[in-house]
């Protein structure tokens, strides 16, 4: 049975929508998960978080202090800031990601 002219068409556009949906592979140069929540720190914290005007710098601090300095936040152990809501939404192992990552700039 021959297609019909609509499904003769509309085949091929949806496999041309699945393939533009389809996932893109990520090169070896793409950010790690740290890297990535890191980006939002620096819009406060300054280029590469070394501080900005009262912002304090975050670049280089010891891993597991800045964990517990964000799960204290988030747990409303701190004073609140915008810091609680940018804690509170992210898990414990995405805070150590970033807090590693925090860790290894100067």
């Amino acid at each position: 049975m021959p297609f019909s002219k609509p499904s003769h068409i509309a085949i091929p556009i949806a496999l041309w929508g699945f393939f533009l949906a389809a996932p893109v592979q990520a090169d070896d140069d793409s950010l790690t998960r740290g890297e990535l929540i890191g980006q939002s720190c620096f819009a406060c914290h300054g280029p590469q978080g070394q501080g900005a005007d009262t912002m304090p710098p975050i670049a280089g601090w010891d891993e597991d202090l800045m964990v517990e300095h964000l799960k204290d936040f988030q747990e409303g152990k701190r004073n609140p800031t915008v810091m609680d809501r940018h804690a509170t939404g992210y898990s414990e192992g995405e805070l150590r990601e970033l807090a590693a990552y925090l860790s290894e700039l100067d």
